[in-house]
């Protein structure tokens, strides 16, 4: 890239004018989209078949949390592994107490596209800080909502029976599946992607990462100099002027793409660069996790099935108790900020140890536990 692009002028200002960047900007979100794709649809071609086994093989708690984690964090899609996990529970394979589990393994996985995002700025360790602690608090809370329900689960049923009983009340009930803008716009150019590379699972991962990579490098120069003055001052008005503003949003804008990794990975960075901090992209992140259940409820609706509608209430319900629970009291709301920004600097100090925490959460901690249950 010469210091003449049109690129580096937009981003440095210098013959760049306000139409150039927002082209720019427009074009480097596109490409964001279309590697998060890539690398969705190359975890599928990886993973599917083996998620689906996953699924069918356990009714054991502790290990469908794991199965929950480690199916979603290969198909990179949360949505992908409750609609499996509702499936089993329509054809009789997994009870609605088993499937639970694995809807909040599914909540954890779902949340490491955003911490692979923030690798991208690992080579600028104050950016690498604010955007690996943005990433990870998403996980934190995931972690801790699994803490504090699981056991609350196994001991009194308070999720299977409420959502049973909700489920009951809205049988028969139609609802409606909604258009997804990115995707049809994403998706056709990912496909072919996936075609010309012969559908390698490797070769398509690799391309979305360096994608991901060169589109975040100019995007979060950009975004430094787009949303500087007025235009930070504007989204510091409207989407994060107050937490429930920014949950609001969340909520919105994932249920208008239709996937909680996207509306929580295209704010790593804006963390990355200082334009939004962490206490104001935390809510952001619950209004995200409980979009994405709002959306598979609508889809469940649209079967008709109840076991479907049981599945998601429960989703819905797990994710709405766990904002109240451990968002509303600052006490506890502090604990998944703190170990985010822990886990930030510590990242930011040592780059290897951030690749070991996401490779020992994701991948190799449910895969030892599935080994040693017998599971693999």
């Amino acid at each position: 890239m010469t210091s003449d692009s049109p690129v580096k002028k937009a981003i440095a200002g210098r013959g760049g004018s306000t139409v150039l960047r927002a082209v720019l900007l427009a074009l480097l979100l596109y490409g964001f989209f279309l590697g998060l794709d890539l690398m969705g649809l190359a975890f599928k071609l990886f993973g599917k078949g083996f998620a689906e086994t996953l699924i069918e093989s356990t009714a054991n708690p502790f290990v469908g949390l794991f199965i929950g984690i480690l199916a979603t964090t290969l198909v990179q899609s949360s949505s992908t592994t409750t609609s499996m996990t509702v499936a089993l529970v329509a054809a009789g394979g997994l009870t609605i107490e088993g499937a639970i589990p694995i809807i909040m393994g599914a909540n954890i996985g779902t949340s490491v596209t955003n911490t692979l995002v923030s690798l991208a700025h690992v080579n600028r360790r104050e950016e690498f800080r604010r955007a690996f602690a943005g990433a990870t608090v998403h996980d934190f809370f995931n972690w801790l909502a699994v803490l504090v329900f699981l056991p609350l689960e196994m001991t009194t049923h308070y999720l299977a029976r409420t959502s049973t009983y909700l489920a009951s009340a809205l049988e028969g009930v139609g609802g409606t599946k909604l258009f997804n803008p990115l995707k049809a716009i994403v998706r056709p150019l990912a496909k072919w992607v996936q075609d010309v590379l012969s559908d390698s699972g490797a070769l398509v991962l690799a391309a979305g990462v360096l994608l991901l990579i060169l589109c975040l490098k100019f995007l979060v120069d950009l975004l430094k100099v787009v949303m500087t003055g007025r235009a930070e001052g504007v989204l510091h008005r409207t989407l994060f002027r107050s937490a429930p503003a920014a949950i609001v949003a969340g909520v919105l804008m994932t249920v208008m793409v239709q996937s909680s990794s996207i509306t929580t990975s295209v704010m790593v960075p804006l963390v990355g660069a200082g334009v939004v901090t962490l206490r104001q992209v935390f809510p952001y992140t619950i209004g995200a996790n409980i979009g994405t259940t709002v959306t598979a409820m609508l889809a469940a609706l649209s079967t008709g099935s109840t076991a479907s509608v049981t599945v998601a209430f429960a989703h819905l319900l797990f994710n709405l108790s766990a904002s109240a629970v451990i968002y509303l009291p600052p006490p506890v709301r502090a604990i998944p900020l703190a170990l985010a920004e822990a886990v930030g600097r510590i990242g930011a100090e040592n780059r290897l140890l951030a690749a070991v925490y996401i490779l020992g959460l994701f991948f190799a901690l449910p895969i030892l536990l599935l080994v040693v249950t017998g599971t693999l």
